[in-house]
């Protein structure tokens, strides 16, 4: 005569496990709501960052292009001879 098994799942056992999953679920779907509006901080901070901060094309700041045009119209106006105006413009470039 064969012996009759036990049920692997309980009908208790079966909603405490189904609830222990729900919570897991909800425990992940609130952390990842929690990285999405931290991210979405960070990218609103990075848009109110001044836009002078960031190097102008080619890599120049702003105030170097200033002072290059200085030095220019210093130049253009006999100011600086043009060993002066080479080597200022060197310096200012950083070469």
């Amino acid at each position: 005569m064969m012996r009759r098994r036990r049920p692997l799942l309980r009908g208790a056992a079966l909603v405490g496990g189904t609830a222990a999953i729900a919570h897991h679920a909800g425990k992940k779907s609130q952390q990842r709501q929690d990285a999405e509006a931290q991210d979405q901080q960070a990218a609103d901070q990075q848009q109110q960052q001044p836009a002078a901060a960031a190097p102008a094309a080619g890599g120049m700041s702003q105030e170097s292009m200033e002072q290059l045009q200085q030095l220019g119209q210093l130049h253009e106006q006999g100011v600086l001879t043009d060993d002066e105006f080479a080597a200022q413009k060197a310096k200012i470039l950083g070469s």
